[in-house]
């Protein structure tokens, strides 16, 4: 130690000890009561500091010591303790005093922050009750921890609580952060940001001021932190200003909050920054420091009959006289000493009464009792000091803190926080800002919609409501319309199901442009399911019933001529099963999609534009488009759902895009190419989603265009041939026979109870031809009988011959049924009432089977029995037969 240093220490020391003997003479006889004081002496800033309180502590002495009974009849006795701010050094100095004696009841003092925290935990096990007058860390406020610690300086989480309360009272959510380095500041910063998070305010960056504060506020401007929360002491204010000068953060657009738990003012450029007194002065105009209340604004005596007024006149000619320096805490050090003295005073006179009018003469009370009588004497105090009402919520101090906001070149108190109401109150008369009004957390935005015009939606949900009333038209017209009143077969299953998707599909382009303009977020989101479910089960049907008709034609034209009844029935079962087959799996990926991972309505931000007129303002589009979290990965397993069967169908109408199939089925040319057309534009429309989903009045027109294109090309290609065909055509031709029926049915496809329906009609068909056939065959024979009885004797070898010939077709000793006996012939009209008679059959079955058997021969000119086409009535089918009959017999006549 320095020797000036000895002798100011021995002098102060000596002025503390003595002042009570000194005193005791001219006053009765005063209770002692010993206090340990520990604070930093020998080093340098703790002997200033020192020096600073100890006039504030002698004022405080000499004030008890008039007041009346019974705080007038103790006397605090202070023994001073070096802590050195070294927390090993001032633990052991506290062991040897309490070691030593007398019998300490409190801890008064402890300035720095690490030896408060470390003496603080052991003060329940050594019984004693510490009050302070330091700055109190966040980290102290724990009272499990530090439960016997009292300060009659607000903590810096009182701090923080305040500028909490500014950020929210003007809607600042978007903070940045700039520190000074040291324990007490890095706890200070760490609670301010546990604050910040659980009030939702984004804090956007965090500087330093350890390396170059200039680094640390570029960093914030180029984040475009607006309002700024700078934790630093005195010291380093000309530095952090001089470079937001330079960096030009200051002005209308920025805000900036000082909090650095002092109750000082600044005195801006009396170090040295590199800026001058006037560019800091511009720099930190506007700011609003927060910052303890030192004296309280009240002008009225406080319970040491002192105002705050005649306090601080006391307290300063103190230091003139001693030559020493303001310190910021000496108010609280004057309040301090008066709290530990109630709080002593109270538990005095609390054992003394038990002792005196206890029920056992001469009981002591035990030391553990009297702690506790301690703690909670200093829990309940309550008077008016000199720093204003001094009182304890849950061991902190309630108290006031200022804002003060620097306009020009000085502060003015522009508002207070009240600890204990958490209240902030704002004279907004005083408040001055460089804008308008309170700077902007960031650029004002502007937030533009980007959805489907209500022009745009009208047009093409028009088309959409024209698309589904033609399909309803067709659908009506197939069922009720004249044209239609055919057998109903497997054929009109499969076009009312191509109708049905492609209502669903136009269905869905209703609800594709609705957004949050229109509609709420809970409707918007039903309306993505519906759209998604419309929209596949719609494709679904439309390519699987495409695929079904031309599967039909493709197995038709591959199969062999000659089919059979069960092979007919077999050809019909793969077109239902691949129908049912795509619309289980379709069905079965949706509902999972809705289940595991439902669509949700998202909101996609796009490129900010800033505004010409405001450079402070900008334009920020956004646009809404149902998505789920797992998008990418649904989408590819409805689309790998989908691909095969395009792909198969587009085989399959390609191999039969030159079979030609008879009105009114659907030609295999329209077919393939509506197979073709729903292929590209089902690929046409996953391009355009994937690519322009940034936009939505692009991505519902094209995909609107896409869908609608592909229903209207279905329709036209598909219905309207078939339609024209039934309407024109039925009225100027004759009803088609059953036969034409079947083979246009089978060629469309269909159901396996129709076919078999039909297959039992075709027999009854055959056996009706039949008769009709044996009719004409035995008209020919008795019109050929005839003509041979009535030639002459001449030309008897002739029909000698002509009856040879006819007997080979009877059997062995058959009677003509048209010649006597006597081998005379008589003409008999044949009976159409006999024409099944066992006459009638032998002569039929010998004439018609050999006629037949050739004529179900293709390879000698027959008719193939699958080519039904070529018997358009039944009477063409006669005159067919009956023609062949003449040509093949005639030569044989001559």
């Amino acid at each position: 130690m320095e020797p000036c240093g000895c002798v100011e220490v021995s002098r102060l020391l000596l002025m503390l000890l003595c002042w009570p003997v000194v005193g005791s003479v001219l006053a009765p006889v005063r209770h002692p009561l010993p206090v340990l004081w520990m604070m930093p002496v020998s080093s340098g800033s703790g002997r200033g500091n020192l020096t600073a309180v100890a006039p504030a502590v002698r004022l405080a002495l000499q004030d008890l010591k008039k007041q009346p009974p019974p705080l007038g009849n103790y006397e605090i006795q202070l023994q001073l303790l070096d802590s050195q701010c070294d927390p090993p050094t001032s633990l052991k100095a506290l062991f040897d005093a309490m070691w030593a004696g007398p019998k300490y009841l409190l801890l008064f003092g402890g300035v720095c922050p690490p030896v408060t925290a470390l003496i603080a935990r052991s003060l329940p096990a050594l019984s004693l009750v510490q009050v302070s007058f330091g700055i109190k860390s966040p980290s102290l406020s724990n009272k499990k921890s530090y439960g016997n610690l009292f300060s009659t300086m607000p903590s810096d989480r009182a701090l923080n609580q305040a500028a909490l309360k500014l950020l929210q009272r003007y809607k600042w959510t978007r903070v940045g952060i700039i520190t000074q380095e040291g324990s007490r500041l890095s706890e200070m910063k760490n609670d301010l940001m546990r604050q910040l998070l659980k009030a939702d305010v984004q804090v956007i960056s965090t500087g330093s001021l350890s390396d170059d504060a200039c680094s640390s506020l570029k960093r914030l401007k180029e984040r475009d932190v607006r309002i700024i929360i700078g934790q630093f002491e005195e010291d380093s204010a000309s530095e952090v200003f001089c470079c937001a000068y330079r960096l030009n953060l200051f002005g209308p657009r920025y805000q900036w909050i000082v909090v650095d738990g002092g109750s000082g003012g600044w005195r801006l450029g009396w170090q040295e920054s590199g800026c001058t007194a006037n560019s800091l002065l511009m720099a930190a105009d506007g700011s609003i420091r927060l910052q303890i209340r030192p004296l309280s604004n009240k002008n009225t005596p406080g319970i040491s009959g002192r105002t705050p007024v005649d306090y601080q006149d006391s307290y300063l000619q103190q230091l003139i006289q001693e030559g020493s320096e303001v310190s910021p805490l000496h108010s609280f050090a004057y309040d301090a000493v008066w709290v530990a003295a109630r709080a002593l005073g109270q538990v005095m006179e609390a054992v003394k009464h038990r002792e005196k009018y206890s029920v056992q003469r001469n009981v002591t009370v035990r030391e553990e009792e009297v702690q506790k009588m301690l703690l909670e004497a200093v829990k309940s105090t309550l008077f008016e000091g000199v720093t204003g009402p001094v009182f304890f919520r849950n061991g902190e101090r309630m108290a006031l803190i200022e804002l003060i906001q620097f306009q020009g070149s000085s502060g003015v108190l522009v508002g207070e926080f009240n600890t204990s109401s958490q209240q902030l109150r704002l004279m907004h008369h005083l408040l001055k800002f460089k804008g308008p009004g309170p700077a902007r957390d960031q650029a004002l935005v502007h937030l533009q919609r980007h959805h489907v015009s209500l022009l745009l939606f009208s047009m093409v949900s028009s088309a959409a409501v024209g698309t589904i009333f033609i399909s309803l038209l067709i659908i009506l017209c197939l069922r009720y319309s004249s044209c239609s009143q055919r057998p109903r077969s497997s054929g009109g299953s499969q076009d009312q199901l191509l109708l049905l998707g492609v209502l669903l599909s136009s269905s869905s382009v209703l609800v594709s442009g609705l957004d949050g303009s229109f509609v709420s977020d809970w409707t918007l989101e039903i309306f993505c399911s519906v759209r998604l479910w419309t929209l596949s089960v719609g494709h679904t049907v439309v390519v699987a019933s495409l695929f079904i008709k031309s599967w039909r034609v493709y197995s038709l034209v591959s199969i062999e001529t000659k089919v059979n009844q069960q092979s007919l029935i077999l050809v019909s079962e793969p077109g239902t099963f691949v129908l049912l087959a795509v619309l289980l799996l379709d069905v079965f990926v949706l509902t999972s999609w809705q289940i595991l991972d439902p669509l949700r309505r998202v909101v996609i931000q796009h490129n900010s534009e800033t505004e010409p007129a405001d450079q402070d303002a900008i334009i920020r589009p956004f646009s809404e488009h149902c998505s789920s979290t797992n998008m990418d990965l649904w989408l590819t397993a409805v689309y790998g759902c989908k691909a095969p069967l395009l792909g198969l169908g587009c085989f399959v109408a390609w191999s039969i895009r030159s079979v030609q199939v008879e009105p009114p089925a659907v030609s295999s040319k329209h077919l393939t190419l509506c197979m073709f057309a729903v292929t590209a534009f089902s690929v046409s429309g996953v391009l355009a989603s994937l690519l322009i989903s940034h936009n939505p009045s692009v991505q519902f027109c094209l995909s609107s265009i896409l869908i609608l294109c592909c229903c209207i090309f279905i329709l036209s290609w598909t219905f309207v041939p078939m339609l024209s065909y039934l309407w024109c055509g039925g009225s100027e031709r004759q009803r088609p026979s059953e036969l034409q029926s079947e083979a246009a049915e089978q060629e469309d496809g269909g159901s396996v109870s129709r076919l078999n329906q039909q297959l039992k009609s075709r027999t009854a068909q055959v056996t009706t031809l039949k008769q009709i056939l044996f009719t004409n065959l035995d008209v020919e024979i008795e019109t050929l009988t005839m003509q041979l009885c009535e030639t002459s004797e001449s030309e008897e070898v002739h029909v000698t011959t002509i009856s040879g010939d006819l007997d080979i077709f009877l059997p062995a000793g058959e009677i003509r049924p048209d010649e006597d006996q006597d081998g005379t012939c008589e003409r008999q009209a044949p009976s159409p009432d006999h024409i099944n008679s066992p006459e009638h059959v032998q002569r039929r079955l010998s004439v018609q089977l050999p006629i037949l058997h050739h004529s179900y021969l293709p390879a000698v000119g027959g008719v193939s029995s699958s080519s039904s086409s070529v018997f358009g009535s039944q009477e063409e089918l006669v005159t067919t037969i009956t023609s062949a009959d003449h040509t093949q017999r005639q030569p044989r006549y001559r």
